[in-house]
């Protein structure tokens, strides 16, 4: 049988979102079609709760796509048909023989189940007895099959809705969420670490369009550095449509910092200025958060008092996504995204320059204010917005 080339694509909470729902749909099709901008004889068609996808290359090629697009649940290669059971009946029997060859070979006693969404109430049998009669059709054609409804390792679906039938043998969960800029933009801080990359993925997750501002401590740190945090926002790239990366050049106010101001504060008052030029980079861009990857008490930085001194520099909301997660949960994400190899290339970041021997671990915003003093902060803020480096990122570049 030739591999099927549409895709039925189920989303989720899109679904809860009453009045609203026709927006998040529209925005979802739009992902999916930036996502699938390359592929030749694309169509989109709408159906209530689905979206199925047709083009002129292998579906299982568009669901390796559509499953990094945020909103969709999950997403199967398919074949539609029409209401005849004897149609139905033989193109799941079909479509069955050909997944057990490719995906099951040599293996005995398969555990599978069939399942009917009949959700296209005219059809004229029930969902149960047309499961009974795909199961009667494929259990002697294949002759490795065992029934088993509750652990299934192959099953073999139907969805019968009011424009068709689709048959499929397979479900490719998605990463769920809303779609991508539903919720705005944000600007993450992105480092050469692994926690800052999750914190974007799980605010695109949330409907954020995310851009990131990255801070480049050269000649402190060699150009690795910044190749490395090109890679990551390359990887990230490939979860949302459009993707920015500004570099700001950091080196002056880190050593106007070492210079000036006390040492046990100097991460402090560095976050503190990280705060400041992306809340100015924001601000052109009409951001409406800043996005961290700050987890509480992972570092000396990330106590409670540490983070409220920090936050106090911000224009703008900042937005915590692993604030309650430890490294586990977080390194854990960050391999199933694709960051984590890249964060672990060795190079230096910003953050590990003139680091203090002895950080504050419970800062005061008093003491951070009166530290600031002895430096300008609105020539050093100016100075590191005007030299951004902004880079436009694709999944190809």
């Amino acid at each position: 049988m030739e591999s099927p080339r549409a895709l039925l694509i189920r989303y989720a909470e899109i679904g809860l979102k009453g009045g609203n729902r026709p927006m998040f749909e529209r925005a979802l099709r739009e992902n999916i079609k930036s996502a699938l901008k390359a592929v030749p004889g694309l169509k989109i068609d709408n159906m209530r709760g689905r979206m199925f996808v047709r083009a002129d290359i292998p579906a299982e090629l568009l669901a390796d796509r559509v499953s990094r697009v945020f909103g969709v649940a999950s997403c199967s290669p398919a074949v539609r048909c029409g209401f005849d059971p004897t149609e139905i009946v033989a193109l799941a029997t079909e479509m069955a023989l050909a997944t057990l060859q490719s995906d099951f070979a040599g293996q005995s006693e398969i555990p599978f189940r069939v399942r009917v969404n009949r959700a296209e109430k005219r059809f004229p049998m029930r969902s149960l007895d047309l499961e009974k009669v795909i199961a009667e059709s494929v259990l002697p054609a294949a002759g490795n099959l065992k029934v088993n409804l509750k652990h299934a390792d192959f099953s073999i679906e139907v969805d019968i809705r009011q424009e068709g039938s689709w048959v499929f043998c397979q479900r490719i969960p998605g990463p769920g969420g809303l779609p991508v800029g539903t919720m705005g933009r944000g600007f993450c801080l992105l480092s050469g670490g692994i926690d800052s990359p999750v914190a974007a993925w799980e605010a695109m997750k949330r409907g954020i369009r995310v851009e990131f501002v990255s801070f480049y401590s050269f000649p402190h740190v060699g150009p690795q550095t910044r190749e490395k945090i090109i890679r990551i926002a390359t990887e990230l790239a490939k979860w949302q449509p459009t993707t920015v990366l500004h570099i700001a050049p950091f080196a002056p106010y880190q050593e106007a910092i070492r210079r000036l101001c006390p040492e046990a504060y100097r991460t402090v008052l560095y976050r503190r200025a990280m705060q400041r030029i992306a809340g100015r980079i924001a601000g052109r861009r009409k951001g409406k958060a800043i996005i961290t990857g700050e987890s509480v008490g992972q570092v000396a930085s990330q106590t409670l008092e540490n983070m409220a001194v920090i936050q106090e520099a911000s224009r703008l909301p900042v937005l915590r996504p692993l604030v309650t997660h430890d490294k586990q949960e977080t390194i854990t994400k960050a391999r199933r995204i694709g960051t984590y190899d890249l964060s672990n290339l060795p190079a230096p970041d910003c953050c590990t320059v003139f680091q203090p021997e002895s950080p504050i671990i419970y800062g005061k915003l008093a003491d951070a204010l009166e530290a600031e003093k002895a430096i300008d902060l609105d020539v050093l803020t100016y100075d590191a917005f005007k030299g951004v480096e902004r880079i436009h990122i694709s999944e190809e570049s």
